[in-house]
């Protein structure tokens, strides 16, 4: 048990040194919560939430990973080289992709719904 709480703590540390240490993350942390809001205002579904979590828990997760990557390459390279530019390139890359997937979802999730509620009101 001793070993699964020490796991927290570190895993909780790192989630705090992320959010104390990278603007992008703390901008997908409050759209993230905007989506939240806007989700309960306009009533998703219990699926819809399972789908706009998912994407939000993505999305996080991704810039966490590449958080990661830039370390461990500034770690091993900390002179300029061409090979480790590429590789937080590509990395950061993942991250817009899933980004941009994550919005068309969300697009297509809640623009249906505010287009409703819009001309109901």
């Amino acid at each position: 048990m001793k070993k699964f709480i020490d796991s927290m703590g570190y895993a909780l540390n790192g989630i705090k040194l992320l959010f104390a240490g990278q603007n992008n993350i703390k901008i997908q942390g409050f759209i993230g919560m905007l989506v939240c809001l806007l989700g309960w205002i306009i009533n998703l579904s219990s699926l819809e939430w399972i789908i706009v979590l998912f994407c939000i828990g993505w999305v996080i997760s991704a810039e966490s990973f590449n958080t990661a990557i830039e370390y461990v390459v500034d770690f091993i390279s900390p002179d300029c080289h061409i090979k480790a530019g590429q590789i937080k390139d590509i990395s950061a890359g993942g991250v817009l992709i899933i980004s941009i997937t994550s919005s068309i979802i969300g697009i297509i999730i809640f623009l249906p719904k505010c287009i409703k509620l819009l001309l109901v009101n």
